[in-house]
């Protein structure tokens, strides 16, 4: 009797299970990447990547028969209404989940044009608050229908996946929808987004190919673009960041007419310090560094090299700084720094969360190179004349 009323519980808790009737298989789906985004004449216009996993899963060689990619077009008052103008021309089941960036135009930027499209995304169910955010001058369409290198997955592209070049250059910082909720909602209420290009150096047997380069910074605020920090004036932004970093200078030696050396330096820490004074803001940088050498000619001192990375970290900084005050932006975060460590003065001088900068406002910039190593061994060239 006790095994017949097991029995009989049993198949009543298997008629209340779920099942998966409702689920979609992977294969009949497809998966959005990207998206890029302008905005021309009243309206929006919407670039959808989708991208093809047969090109992922299971090997790092693409299939050659199959297109890495496919972009759709679409064009409306809103961008809701782009997108179901795109899904009527799709077949199949569109999943969001494994979206990974977002691509602005300067137009797409403008006067609070952003802000509904990032707050639509951020309550869609299926996206993620790591969805990247870059912007650019070039066509949208061109830049994404630019392939990796090697013709890599469109996985492991600059949009996609930044990070791989962050570990050999921390050039330009990654911004994702949660940074720039936040950066927009704090003091000085400007987000620094990486500009995409195209660029133009590679070639294959076949002929020049096309690669994704970051080359610098559009600064947006919370009522739209304010403008651009290109490569040289976006190069000091770097070493003002308050992690760990990683980038390069070149410096010109002593006593000598053409004789350069490229430095490969590990920012180690920045801390950034106000001082008040009647009500009067000043701020000190004390940025410390680690160098290492990789090749150079005939005979350089510790001190000299330190002297030179000094120098041109400095002027780094000095100019991105001066490149932020001509397009009245706050690049280095300055006020929010106030307002973590004096809200009291903060609230005295500031203006819609930023305080008013001049030339002198950044005061001091004391740097430390803390190591300088030479490579391998010693200073001493590997190849004597």
């Amino acid at each position: 009797m006790r095994k017949k009323i097991t029995l009989i519980v049993s198949l009543l808790a298997v008629l209340l299970l779920s099942g998966c009737w409702d689920v979609t298989e992977p294969q009949r789906m497809y998966y959005v990447d990207g998206i890029g985004i302008d905005y021309k004449d009243g309206q929006y216009e919407i670039y959808m990547q989708i991208i093809n996993f047969a090109n992922v899963a299971k090997s790092e060689a693409p299939t050659p028969q199959a297109a890495p990619s496919e972009i759709g077009f679409a064009k409306g008052k809103t961008m809701e209404e782009a997108f179901f103008k795109l899904y009527r021309s799709i077949d199949q089941k569109v999943f969001w989940g494994h979206m990974t960036f977002l691509l602005f135009t300067e137009d797409a930027l403008k006067n609070e044009n952003a802000i509904p499209v990032i707050d639509s995304f951020l309550r869609h169910r299926e996206t993620r608050y790591q969805i990247l955010t870059f912007c650019t001058k070039e066509p949208i369409k061109d830049i994404l229908l630019v392939t990796p290198l090697l013709n890599k997955s469109l996985t492991a592209s600059k949009l996609s996946n930044p990070m791989h070049t962050k570990e050999l250059q921390t050039f330009v910082e990654p911004v994702d929808l949660r940074k720039l909720i936040i950066d927009l909602n704090e003091p000085s209420h400007e987000v620094n987004i990486p500009t995409v290009a195209i660029n133009k150096n590679w070639e294959t047997t076949d002929g020049p190919t096309t690669e994704t380069a970051l080359t610098g910074f559009g600064i947006v605020s919370k009522n739209g673009f304010k403008g651009y920090l290109n490569d040289g004036d976006a190069r000091g932004i770097q070493w003002m960041y308050d992690k760990k970093t990683r980038g390069d200078v070149t410096i010109k030696l002593d006593n000598k007419e053409n004789d350069h050396l490229t430095v490969d330096l590990e920012k180690l820490s920045t801390e950034i310090k106000p001082i008040v004074k009647n009500n009067k803001v000043t701020f000190e940088a004390d940025i410390k560094l680690n160098a290492i050498i990789n090749g150079f000619e005939g005979k350089v001192s510790t001190d000299e090299i330190r002297k030179g990375i000094i120098k041109e970290v400095k002027k780094d900084i000095k100019k991105s700084y001066a490149g932020g005050l001509k397009i009245d932006v706050d690049v280095f975060r300055l006020s929010e720094h106030l307002y973590r460590k004096d809200v009291k003065t903060w609230k005295k001088i500031q203006k819609d969360g930023k305080i008013p900068l001049t030339e002198d406002t950044l005061s001091k910039i004391n740097i430390t190179v803390n190591k300088v190593n030479p490579g391998r061994k010693t200073f001493a060239e590997t190849i004597n004349e």
